[in-house]
């Protein structure tokens, strides 16, 4: 196995073995990122492939000065994510105005294991669950998931409070028993 410098070095000379080791090597990590936007197989794999295909394609782009590798790519790929959820057909849902903006301050996950998190999180329609993931698992503000997701703020205060409630509700249920 080679080292992650020459797998990148091979890959900029556009090795299709170092990329296959590459994608290999990765895979795991940005599988779990790619599972927290979809709950569907196919498009976790889709947009893991697209994101690394856009790897593979800028990696002569990569700068090691400007951080890790690995974070580089999660960077791509978290993208691809987000621009394969803003291309499926949109949801229909109501706007919080700022009055509403949070009128339960309950944090789901604060208490709960992170087996059932994801579990509950799949539960969730795609565009909540991605909003959810980059709010609380990725640490984006109201307003950077807004323009990352190209939808209003008070579109993405409504998903957030929807999955509070959602994850609320269900962590509720599941002490009562």
């Amino acid at each position: 196995m080679n080292s992650l410098s020459e797998i990148i070095a091979e890959c900029k000379r556009n090795n299709r073995k170092s990329q296959e080791e590459l994608y290999r090597q990765f895979y795991p990590a940005l599988f779990a990122l790619c599972k927290k936007f979809f709950a569907d197989e196919h498009e976790i794999q889709t947009a893991l492939n697209n994101g690394m295909m856009k790897v593979f394609k800028n990696v002569n782009q990569y700068d090691v000065k400007k951080g890790e590798f690995f974070n580089w790519v999660y960077t791509i790929v978290r993208n691809s994510c987000l621009t394969l959820l803003r291309n499926k057909k949109p949801e229909h849902h109501l706007e919080l105005n700022e009055e509403t903006e949070y009128l339960i301050s309950y944090d789901p996950f604060e208490t709960a294991e992170w087996d059932e998190i994801f579990s509950r999180l799949n539960r969730l329609p795609p565009a909540t669950r991605a909003i959810c993931s980059l709010y609380y698992l990725e640490n984006f503000t109201v307003k950077e998931i807004s323009q990352e997701m190209n939808v209003k703020e008070g579109t993405v205060k409504w998903h957030l409070n929807e999955s509070r409630n959602r994850l609320r509700d269900g962590f509720t249920k599941n002490k009562e028993i």
